[in-house]
C-alpha cells in the first residue's frame, strides 16, 4: 500500500545507517531472487512515496505471482553524449565512458548502486535487474572524437558499472566502441569482473603493441561460494584469475585489482590473491578499501545479516574505525583507503605483498600521441 515518504522517518537506526526507522525493507522472498546480490528492493531516495510489501492477514497474496523469479529487464538508452567527464583530484582519468546503467553482476557492495535511484528505480534489485543500454554508443564516440577541440587522454571504462556483464553477450556496446577506439588509436583503461573481456582480445591485444591499452581485472575473494553470495552473476574468481592469464600471454598489460577489501570478511585474503594474480601474469596491483555510500549501507547490512550474522557488528565497527564513526565519508584521498589504525595496517599489507612479488615496477603510461581524429561525414582527410 502506497505511504508517503514522510511517513518513514530517514534516520539512522542501531542497525542501517540510511534506512527506515520503523525498520529494514521487507526482504524480496528469496524464490523470487536467485543468482541476485540484493535482497530488497527499497525505493529510491528521491521517491516521494514508499512501497513495500504487507501481509493483509489473507496469507500469502497471489502465491504463484508473488514467487516469480525476477527476471532482467532492459531498456534502450539514447543518450545525447557518451563522454562523461570529472574533476575529481583522487582519481587518475578525466574522462570516462559507461556503456550500461545497471549491473546485472549484481555485487552487493557495489558503491554505483545509488545512481540507479536517478532513474527513479532501487538501488536494491532494480538495480540489477532492471538495466539500460546506450544503443549508438559507437556513433556518438566518433562523433565526440572527431570534434576540432577535442584533445586525447585516456578513457577509463569500467569504473561506474561493469562494461562487460552478461548482457554485453547480445548488445555488443563494450565491443562496438572498442572498435572506434582501435581505429582512432586512442587509449583505453577497462576495469571489469568479467571473463568476457578475453573475447576482445583481437582488438586490445593490437593496441596493447602501440601502447594504447590496458585491463584491471577486480578480485574480491578467491572463494567460491562468498563470490556466488556477494557478486551472483560475475565471472567465478578462476575465471577471472586465467582471463589475468590470457590476456597477459596476449601481451596486454594486466592490473589485479583486490577490491573491495571487506574488513572482517575478505581482508584474510589479501596476499593469496595478489600470490595468485601474479602467477597469472598480472605485473601492476592496486586495492579499494570497501565503501558504503547512501543505500549500499543498508543493502550491504542486509546481506551480512542474512548471510553472516555473525559477522555483523565486526565488519561495521571495522568500517566505522576508517570512517572516524561513520559508515562512509566521501572526502577526496581518503574514500578509496580510510584512515585509522586498521586502513594503515591494512595498506601496509597490501603494499609489502606487492612489493615482494614484484608488482608495480613499471607503470609505463598509454600514449596519446599516436591519435587520429575520425573524420566526419563530408569532412576532409588530412594529407600528413
Amino acid at each position: 500500500m502506497p505511504r508517503k515518504a514522510s511517513d518513514f522517518v530517514q534516520a539512522p537506526s542501531p542497525v542501517f545507517g540510511h534506512g527506515f526507522s520503523e525498520g529494514p525493507p521487507a526482504p524480496v522472498p528469496p524464490e523470487r531472487r536467485p543468482g541476485r546480490g540484493a535482497a530488497s528492493n527499497q525505493s529510491g531516495r528521491y521517491e516521494r512515496e514508499a512501497r513495500m510489501a504487507v501481509d493483509d492477514g489473507w496469507g500469502t497474496m497471489g502465491a504463484d505471482e508473488a514467487l516469480t523469479p525476477l527476471k532482467t529487464e532492459v531498456t534502450v538508452e539514447r543518450p545525447k553524449t557518451i563522454i562523461t567527464r570529472n574533476d575529481s583530484p583522487d582519481i587518475p582519468f578525466d574522462r570516462s565512458i559507461n556503456p550500461y546503467r545497471g549491473c546485472e553482476h549484481g555485487c552487493v557492495y557495489c558503491y554505483a548502486r545509488p545512481t540507479h535511484a536517478y532513474m527513479g528505480l532501487s538501488p536494491g534489485l532494480d538495480f540489477e535487474t532492471r538495466l539500460f543500454v546506450k544503443e549508438g554508443a559507437a556513433a556518438l564516440l566518433d562523433h565526440e572524437l572527431s570534434a576540432p577541440n577535442y584533445v586525447p587522454k585516456v578513457i577509463a571504462i569500467g569504473t561506474n558499472t561493469d562494461p562487460y556483464q552478461p548482457i554485453e553477450r547480445r548488445h555488443r556496446i563494450m565491443r562496438d566502441i572498442l572498435e572506434v577506439l582501435s581505429r582512432a588509436d586512442h587509449p583505453v583503461g577497462i576495469t571489469t569482473k568479467s571473463a568476457l573481456c578475453t573475447r576482445d582480445i583481437d582488438l586490445l591485444a593490437p593496441m596493447a603493441a602501440k601502447g594504447l591499452a590496458r585491463v584491471a581485472l577486480s578480485i574480491t575473494t578467491l572463494d567460491r561460494r562468498l563470490a556466488r553470495s556477494m557478486e551472483p552473476r560475475a565471472s567465478t574468481p578462476e575465471r577471472r584469475l586465467e582471463a589475468i592469464r590470457l590476456l597477459s600471454e596476449a601481451g596486454i598489460p594486466t592490473t589485479v585489482m583486490v577490491a573491495p577489501i571487506i574488513p572482517g570478511v575478505t581482508d584474510s585474503e589479501i596476499e593469496t590473491i595478489l600470490e595468485r594474480a601474479h602467477e597469472a601474469g598480472a605485473r601492476s596491483a592496486g586495492y579499494v578499501m570497501l565503501r558504503l555510500p547512501l543505500e549500499v549501507q543498508d543493502i550491504f547490512g542486509e546481506w551480512l545479516l542474512e548471510n553472516a550474522p555473525a559477522k555483523y557488528r565486526r565488519v561495521m565497527n571495522l568500517m566505522r574505525s576508517m570512517r572516524e564513526g561513520k559508515l562512509y565519508d566521501a572526502s577526496w584521498g581518503a574514500r578509496m583507503t580510510g584512515s585509522g589504525p586498521y586502513a594503515g595496517i591494512t595498506g601496509r599489507r597490501f603494499e609489502a605483498a606487492a612489493q615482494r612479488l614484484g608488482f608495480n615496477l613499471n607503470r609505463g603510461r598509454l600514449r596519446t600521441d599516436l591519435f587520429k581524429a575520425p573524420v566526419r561525414p563530408g569532412g576532409q582527410m588530412s594529407l600528413f
